[in-house]
């Protein structure tokens, strides 16, 4: 009995030593990890992003490049949708490098026939004036745009007209302070550059904005010299290919066969116009209509740069103007109808 106890009791013990090695040798240790946990007991944690090998140096500075926000710019205007199915409208917008002051229309400048057939760029001389609006409701009427070459003094008489040229997304250049033939031996130097910089900076003026850099001479007049003036402030030179010759016609229908007989014969060109002629305001529609119906598109020339004026040149045309500050408001702002 006492022997059997014993063996039983040695068993236990046994059982006991070999359940201890295997517990130290087998069970986790406190700094092994811990036990899995559920999907709900686990914390969310960010995707693991795959390792990249390092890029060269020449890839980061491309890729920082291309990836970079690009720079603000200015909102462009929104121009409206055209109401008419029909219209003439725009068939392509040109954009002109001036630098170096290159000129445009065959009657006087040959190097740069950028036209195809049937193509017409208009333009209008001399104003802005009471009958300008006239061509403007004329052109928004066709969906279609023009380049203006204002007179600075009458900018000065109808800033509020220029501006209406300028909102409605027409070019708008310049013809001169006053109107004055650049080639007369009565002008010195100084009057030239004069006439010239005065021009651009009356219409910086009226419209609260750079002009394009586009010059028209007065009667096309013009001497090596103030072209090399020109050429050296980047501005480009108008002439023409298809003259209206609105200026002496009796009618807006003699206005009408003059351009179209004009450029049926050239197949293309710059048409001149003056927005001040009463018969032209009044000759626009039909033209327009014509243009359509023979199957000439307008092409909108715009400036790649506007031009900057000289500081000078603006001061001295609100002293001799003797602007007081609060010319450079709108009349809408100054005077309001409180009753009819």
């Amino acid at each position: 009995m006492r022997n059997a106890f014993g063996l039983m009791l040695a068993s236990v013990v046994s059982a006991v030593v070999i359940a201890a090695v295997w517990y130290w040798t087998s069970a986790p240790r406190a700094d092994a990890a811990a036990p899995p946990q559920t999907v709900d007991a686990r914390k969310a944690e960010p995707l693991a992003v795959a390792a990249r090998p390092a890029a060269p140096r020449e890839d980061v500075e491309v890729t920082a490049a291309l990836s970079a926000p690009a720079p603000a710019r200015p909102a462009a205007p929104v121009q409206a949708k055209c109401a008419n199915p029909d219209a003439l409208g725009v068939s392509r917008v040109v954009v002109a490098d001036t630098t170096g002051g290159p000129g445009f229309g065959f009657q006087q400048y040959k190097q740069l026939d950028f036209l195809a057939e049937k193509e017409v760029v208009l333009t209008f001389d001399d104003g802005p004036w009471p009958t300008t609006p006239s061509v403007l409701k004329s052109l928004a009427e066709e969906c279609t745009k023009a380049t203006f070459f204002p007179v600075g003094k009458h900018s000065t008489y109808h800033p509020e007209i220029l501006k209406q040229v300028y909102n409605a997304g027409h070019t708008v250049g310049a013809h001169t302070w006053s109107h004055a033939h650049l080639d007369s031996k009565k002008l010195t130097e100084a009057q030239v550059k004069e006439e010239i910089e005065k021009g651009f900076s009356a219409i910086k003026l009226a419209i609260g904005a750079a002009p394009a850099p586009f010059f028209r001479f007065p009667g096309l007049q013009h001497t090596q010299a103030s072209r090399e003036y020109l050429g050296s402030r980047n501005i480009a030179m108008f002439s023409t290919d298809v003259d209206s010759f609105d200026y002496k016609s009796r009618d807006a229908a003699q206005i009408v066969n003059t351009v179209m007989t004009r450029l049926d014969k050239a197949g293309k060109g710059i048409i001149l116009m003056h927005d001040l002629q009463k018969h032209t305001a009044t000759a626009l529609p039909a033209l327009l209509r014509r243009l359509k119906d023979g199957g000439y598109k307008v092409v909108h020339m715009k400036a790649k740069v506007q031009l900057e004026t000289l500081a000078e040149y603006d001061a001295l045309l609100v002293k001799d103007m003797k602007l007081p500050a609060v010319a450079s408001r709108p009349v809408s702002s100054v005077i309001q109808t409180v009753t009819e």
